[in-house]
């Protein structure tokens, strides 16, 4: 998955190169990310709603824009975006942020692609949750990233899972929040309780840590080292299926 969206130096014919050359399938996003990445003058701020979720509902349907960092985008591509990426910041859905959500609340319903949403530390996730639901975007179709760095109330976690919503854990190898011991307490708290159905394993990655720029851990660690830190540590061979798999087969395919 790639979770860089349009306008903010995505480039989908790489991503479609990269795709065709590794066998790998890359799920490429629409949407919009934390207001603070954008410069003043973006486009983001100034399109209306309306504008933004044919947009969004454009690159879904027909094709992602090929352009779009600095001007609306205007030459479209012709592989198309396979999810809505949203950013839910501390001032939830206050400001810019409103029509945003609004739109992409339009296209998920239009087009029936998953919401992806990071979550950034001290945010509501919860109230978002109750938005979402309130507007017709199912539970099932709700993807809630960083939540394991981002919420370190687990109560957050059982209760978004509890509404049937998918969480995305990636602070893997991620010192500066926590170990990998960490991590994996969180996740078997998490299946202990019965969620392992909801749950997708990443790792998220920027270009410091890939090892084609000489980078550490790079995207070889979560199944190199980390998978068998899970099953060392008790996690079934059918819950590592589950949440690698299984999983994102459902929310990004069912």
């Amino acid at each position: 998955m790639d979770a860089q969206p349009v306008g903010t130096g995505r480039d989908a014919e790489v991503l479609a190169r990269l795709s065709r050359e590794s066998g790998v399938h890359v799920i490429a996003s629409t949407g919009f990310h934390k207001l603070s990445y954008y410069p003043e003058d973006h486009w983001v701020f100034s399109a209306g709603e309306d504008k933004l979720s044919a947009l969004f509902v454009d690159e879904l349907v027909h094709g992602m824009y090929l352009d779009g960092d600095t001007g609306f985008p205007a030459v479209r591509g012709e592989y198309r975006a396979g999810q809505i990426k949203t950013a839910l910041d501390k001032a939830g859905l206050a400001g810019p942020y409103d029509k945003l959500f609004h739109a992409a609340v339009t296209a998920a319903k239009a087009t029936g692609r998953p919401i992806m949403t990071h979550v950034e530390h001290g945010s509501n996730p919860v109230a978002l949750a109750d938005f979402l639901l309130a507007e017709g975007v199912p539970a099932a179709k709700t993807i809630f990233c960083h939540m394991d760095r981002a919420i370190p109330d687990i109560g957050v976690h059982l209760e978004l899972c509890r509404r049937g919503i998918y969480l995305e854990y990636d602070t893997i190898c991620r010192p500066k929040y926590h170990d990998d011991n960490r991590e994996l307490e969180i996740i078997a708290t998490m299946l202990d309780a019965g969620h392992g159905e909801r749950l997708l394993l990443g790792l998220d990655t920027t270009r410091e840590r890939l090892a084609c720029y000489g980078g550490h851990p790079g995207l070889a660690y979560i199944l190199g080292e980390f998978v068998p830190l899970m099953l060392g540590s008790g996690v079934s061979d059918a819950d590592v299926r589950r949440m690698f798999v299984e999983n994102p087969a459902r929310v990004f395919c069912g």
